[in-house]
C-alpha cells in the first residue's frame, strides 16, 4: 500500500510540475495546442500565474515533508487541496462543456483522494 501511495503521489507531482509552464508559456500558445487548451483564455495571465503557483506548491508539499521528515502530516492535507483543486477544474470543464477532456482531471482527482484517504488512514506517516 506504501508503495502505491508513492506512485500515486509522484504522479500527481509530475503532472502538477509539468501543468506549471502555464506560467511562462503564452496562453495563446497554450490554446493554439488543441481544444483541451482553450480553457486558458478565459483566464488573465495573472490568474493563470497564481494557479501555476498553486500547483508548484502542492508538487513540493506532496514530496519535501514526507522526504525531508519535517512534517510530514503535509502531504495528506495537500493531497486534500490538491483534490479541490482538480475538483475545481473539473467544474471548469462542466461549465464549458469540455466532457471529452474531463476524464484526465477525474484520475487525478481520484489520485490526489487516494493519497488523502491512504495517509490520513491506513499508511500515515511516522506509523
Amino acid at each position: 500500500m506504501n508503495l502505491a501511495l508513492w506512485i500515486a503521489t509522484g504522479l500527481l507531482a509530475t503532472i502538477l510540475l509539468i501543468s506549471t509552464s502555464k506560467m511562462v508559456v503564452p496562453r495563446e500558445r497554450i490554446a493554439a495546442v488543441g481544444h483541451a487548451g482553450e480553457w486558458v483564455l478565459d483566464f488573465s495571465p495573472g490568474a493563470l500565474r497564481a494557479i501555476g503557483t498553486l500547483e508548484l506548491l502542492a508538487a513540493a508539499g506532496l514530496i519535501l515533508p514526507a522526504v525531508l521528515d519535517i512534517a510530514p502530516v503535509l502531504v495528506p492535507v495537500t493531497a486534500v487541496c490538491v483534490a479541490l483543486l482538480f475538483a475545481g477544474a473539473v467544474t471548469m470543464r462542466l461549465r464549458r462543456g469540455e466532457r471529452v477532456t474531463i476524464v484526465a482531471d477525474l484520475v487525478y482527482l481520484a489520485l490526489a483522494v487516494f493519497v488523502a484517504w491512504g495517509r490520513f488512514g491506513p499508511e500515515p506517516f511516522g506509523g
